[in-house]
């Protein structure tokens, strides 16, 4: 990759070019670039709802950025002059109107020619903010503030910072599915949680993803039928699709839109969005690929249905010893299995599908059988249900407390219609 060139401001005339720009929405603009970061397209988005003075930072949609002393002093007074004027931080000084990025172009243009800095451009402001903060934090934590992904952040920035070495990648970045697990929790409702869980449970390309339509997705058959394949829907994916389907009943036959103007979205706004989840998420490293293809995650799912195939139900504490891993690391996967069908989950224990009766079935299986049997023991629910004797204790007091069934010492059986209830 060629070396990334830009043309740095000087400080102190920056310094001088802010100090001449006390009012004006040319000041602002410089100084969410130079001091904050900001790119144009966030500069004339940038609500005063979303400046923090009480935490000192910004709060975009992607990213929280802290706010230096004097940025924040700075926008507070501009604050009590201008608020409730516009909603906008950086409006026009004319009616009011958020500036348009064209106008933010030019203002900032001007400025900077008048102050000197020729050929200086407003991105560079940005970058320039960047290293700096990278001259003083790590990679992932400039990545957190900038919304820039560490490798990306490394191939460009790494030659102006030489005493940072960057850490080498792996070609596949190591998932860490607990994390994993709470950026897609946070992100349900969003088009990137979307995208994020297409990927990592049903093995998605972001060409896919973009491509997907409603024509595609067999809620009946819980399937979505692609051109060249047919790919099984996992019950947390099939609601995710349910939702949104419904909170976008007329906007067209695209499955993933953006969220304000409602179009289909692209392959460049894709990867912004779903990066800019993953490093919510404290997962810098991680990008949509690498969802998509972890092989380590393949070959520890393959070992834990190997071992469930072999010894019946599995508890976390045994896939932990298997694969050396942390029970919560072993929770993400052991879960992720089960939203996949590949396991069923049962108290503790996690079967193989077809070798134990799902929890959800489980009080109308033991309803059926004492219809015809009259009553039974505990060892036969056992066997109808083909679960261990505690977790067997468990279901047979919950279906007593509830008056579904009724116990005569170790026998159970149905109380008189009249007082049946159901479990």
């Amino acid at each position: 990759m060629r070396e990334y060139v830009f043309t740095r401001p000087d400080r102190a005339t920056m310094e001088r070019i802010l100090a001449q720009e006390p009012a004006g929405p040319g000041g602002v603009i410089l100084r969410l670039a130079w001091l904050a970061g900001l790119t144009r397209d966030e500069i004339a988005q940038l609500r005063w709802e979303q400046v923090s003075f009480l935490d000192s930072r910004l709060e975009l949609p992607d990213r929280m950025v802290p706010l230096a002393p004097e940025l924040r002093s700075y926008l507070w007074r501009r604050y009590e002059r201008h608020a409730e004027e516009s909603p906008f931080a950086a409006a026009s000084s004319r009616d009011g109107r958020p500036l348009r990025p064209e106008s933010i172009s030019r203002l900032a243009r001007t400025a900077l020619d008048r102050g000197g800095q020729t050929g200086v451009r407003l991105m560079d402001l940005r970058h320039d903010w960047i290293i700096r903060q990278l001259e003083t934090q790590d990679w992932p934590a400039v990545a957190r503030i900038s919304g820039v992904e560490v490798a990306a952040l490394q191939a460009r920035f790494a030659a102006f910072v030489p005493e940072k070495k960057p850490a080498a990648r792996a070609e596949t970045a190591q998932v860490d599915e607990f994390k994993l697990w709470k950026v897609l929790q946070a992100e349900r409702d969003t088009p990137a949680g979307l995208a994020l869980w297409l990927t990592w449970q049903l093995g998605l390309q972001a060409v896919e993803i973009i491509s997907l339509t409603w024509d595609q997705v067999d809620f009946a058959e819980n399937v979505l039928r692609l051109p060249d394949r047919e790919v099984s829907l996992t019950n947390a994916a099939h609601r995710l699709l349910l939702d949104t389907r419904r909170r976008q009943a007329d906007c067209g036959p695209h499955v993933l839109l953006t969220a304000q103007s409602r179009r289909p979205l692209d392959l460049p706004r894709l990867s912004r969005i779903t990066r800019a989840a993953l490093i919510r998420g404290g997962m810098e490293h991680v990008s949509l690929r690498d969802l998509r293809r972890d092989e380590t995650r393949e070959d520890e799912d393959a070992k834990i249905l190997d071992l469930a195939a072999r010894r019946g139900p599995v508890s976390r504490g045994e896939i932990m010893t298997l694969l050396g891993l942390s029970k919560t690391a072993v929770y993400g996967r052991l879960r992720r299995l089960t939203d996949l069908g590949r396991l069923v989950r049962v108290g503790g224990k996690y079967y193989l599908p077809g070798t134990v009766v799902p929890p959800e079935e489980q009080p109308a299986a033991v309803v059926g059988y004492l219809e015809q049997a009259g009553f039974a023991y505990r060892q036969d629910i056992c066997g109808l249900l083909r679960i261990e004797p505690r977790q067997c204790t468990l279901l047979l007091k919950r279906m007593v407390a509830a008056g579904a069934l009724a116990q005569d010492g170790q026998k159970y059986f149905l109380p008189p219609p009249e007082e049946r209830k159901a479990e």
